[in-house]
């Protein structure tokens, strides 16, 4: 299945295509509000900012899976990222993205491996994979690696449609 073939929901419940992503550099998160890494929300709007002209964007998926640090609403989760940090980026429905549960988009992304060899269950909130414009996933980061991390920056830059 391609990438861009798997059902989604924005965070206000509304049916979603990924297939808007097609053609665009896309950087898909697992988030959190209520995370230590949490503040890596002012990095993905900064790069929301600096790229979206450009054919990029970020997409943000909420997951309680990592000690219960995202328990709100779609409702408290949208209020949050907008006031909290001014997220415009898109934000769809919280999903689980390990487990028995684990969405689909998330069985796909977890075969790929990141610059040092894992691959398999996300680690923790915060876990970044960059999709290319074409649906491939180009790069995986760890979620200690900063949003405006120079190897995040030089990835995207590369993935940019031409």
């Amino acid at each position: 299945m391609a990438l861009y073939d798997h059902d989604v929901h924005t965070l206000d419940g509304s049916e979603a295509d990924l297939h808007d992503l097609e053609g665009k550099a896309t950087l898909i998160v697992n988030v959190a509000s209520k995370c230590g890494l949490t503040p890596q929300y002012e990095g993905l709007e900064r790069l929301q900012q600096t790229y979206a002209a450009r054919g990029f964007t970020v997409a943000g998926f909420p997951c309680n899976q990592f000690m219960g640090q995202e328990p709100g609403t779609a409702e408290e989760i949208q209020t949050f990222c907008s006031t909290t940090y001014g997220v415009s980026f898109p934000m769809f429905e919280k999903i689980d993205v390990n487990g028995d549960d684990r969405h689909p988009l998330y069985a796909e992304l977890t075969q790929v491996a990141d610059d040092e060899g894992h691959q398999g269950d996300i680690r923790w909130n915060f876990e970044k994979f960059l999709v290319g414009p074409d649906g491939e996933v180009k790069a995986r980061f760890a979620p200690q690696v900063e949003p405006e991390d120079p190897k995040v920056t030089a990835a995207i830059e590369d993935a940019l449609p031409s």
